[in-house]
């Protein structure tokens, strides 16, 4: 039996400089802003580590400093389906959290990753007390219904090069993701997790899009050059 702590019993509380790469403390007034800090975590993430997992009861809200996780859930034929990746400046499961039940996917760590926890108490409180808290966690609400309309229609595509594009436009959701900026630090193996296709397909469609002037591959990452082109990518 392994006797590593575990990701709760890792957790500690946050420098200042992890601080910053939260992105909705800035929208606290000083009060709720001592909320929030008197009842934030972190914790290290190892790659395969499971901060969610399906039909647990939710304890906290959370967020990726640093680092990838995945969102993943189960089809009806028992296939494992991804869902969406989390990049940093991400937070996720506001849904959840809003009707304090259990999770309905599982979210795994790619690699070694910084992540952020609020109580779910904590969470209700400063949507109890908070415009600019509530502002940001409707805004969230909007953009994950968009997102998994998109990520229904990219489950259907049979072009690899279409899933391929629209799934790093979704990883560029400044919105969501606003941690991510125009670079974003993963690997082709990473992104074929998250895509669902080999990793030698995925650098074949990586290579496409490059040559279209869409992305630019860089060492240790992807640079986007025209998001909205990734976005409006049809089949040809």
């Amino acid at each position: 039996m392994s006797t590593e702590p575990s990701l709760h019993q890792r957790r500690r509380a946050p420098t200042e400089a992890e601080l910053a790469g939260i992105p909705w403390l800035s929208r606290l007034t000083p009060e709720e802003r001592a909320i929030a800090l008197a009842d934030l975590q972190i914790s290290e993430a190892q790659a395969g580590d499971l901060v969610c997992r399906l039909g647990r009861p939710v304890t906290y809200w959370f967020g990726v400093v640093d680092g990838l996780l995945k969102m993943s859930g189960g089809s009806a034929d028992g296939q494992a389906m991804t869902f969406t990746g989390v990049p940093p400046g991400g937070w996720f499961g506001e849904g959840t959290a809003l009707k304090r039940e259990a999770y309905r996917y599982n979210i795994q760590a790619l690699r070694k990753s910084l992540v952020a926890g609020l109580p779910v108490d904590t969470f209700h409180r400063l949507l109890d007390q908070s415009i600019g808290f509530n502002r940001f966690v409707m805004n969230q609400l909007n953009e994950r219904l968009g997102q998994f309309i998109a990520a229904r229609e990219i489950d259907r595509m049979n072009s690899p090069d279409l899933r391929v594009a629209r799934s790093l436009a979704a990883l560029f959701n400044p919105v969501l993701y606003p941690g991510v900026g125009e670079v974003l630090r993963i690997t082709q193996q990473e992104l074929a997790y998250l895509v669902g296709l080999s990793r030698q397909r995925v650098n074949e469609a990586l290579a496409n899009l490059q040559a279209r002037g869409l992305i630019r591959i860089e060492y240790g990452g992807l640079r986007v050059l025209d998001l909205e082109g990734l976005r409006s990518q049809r089949p040809t």
